[in-house]
């Protein structure tokens, strides 16, 4: 079974998180919410969320994709953790999917793992990568093993594509199909 990691810093978009967190266990990934600190997590808009575990408690395992969603908030904390950015390092240097959305490719940059990458970001965020990326204005980019997305609009649609790189294209079509969501 594959494995994601999903980071849950206080301030984070509820929307994305909780759409990611879903459709991957619909695709069938075993999917590990982590937090930075507390495991009850407050999001962005006061939603308050149970992480699995905390981050310290799972810093060393590898996972196949490590997901961050954005919020502003939580992507101010993600970018203040070491720990974090050491996580997002290791697991690119093993080959591993690293995937961000909304503001939270922020948190990709400082880590160094946009350099010569095409990535999007959050509009009016977009000047905040020019130093590292090619942004584009698209909803989700696949580059290579980075992933980005725009924002809560664009979580269904980044999931699912997750889905596809983890479990296959059929399994994301299953679960597209039984949201009975598709891209217009």
């Amino acid at each position: 079974m594959k494995t994601a990691l999903i980071l849950l810093a206080s301030g984070f978009e509820e929307t994305e998180a909780v759409t990611i967190i879903d459709v991957l266990r619909r695709g069938k990934v075993a999917v590990t919410s982590a937090s930075l600190g507390d495991q009850l997590v407050k999001g962005a808009h006061g939603i308050q969320v149970m992480a699995d575990t905390a981050l310290s408690e799972v810093a060393e395992r590898l996972f196949d994709v490590v997901i961050l969603p954005g919020g502003m908030g939580g992507t101010e904390n993600l970018l203040a953790s070491e720990a974090v950015g050491m996580l997002l390092k290791r697991h690119a240097e093993q080959g591993r999917i690293v995937s961000a959305i909304c503001a939270a490719p922020l948190v990709l940059e400082k880590a160094g793992l946009l350099v010569g990458k095409t990535a999007t970001i959050y509009p009016g965020l977009d000047d905040k990568l020019c130093s590292a990326a090619q942004v584009s204005g698209a909803s989700v980019v696949e580059d290579a093993k980075i992933i980005t997305s725009r924002g809560p609009g664009t979580a269904m649609e980044f999931a699912l594509l997750l889905v596809a790189r983890l479990e296959g294209k059929a399994k994301a079509d299953q679960v597209a199909a039984g949201l009975l969501y598709s891209k217009q």
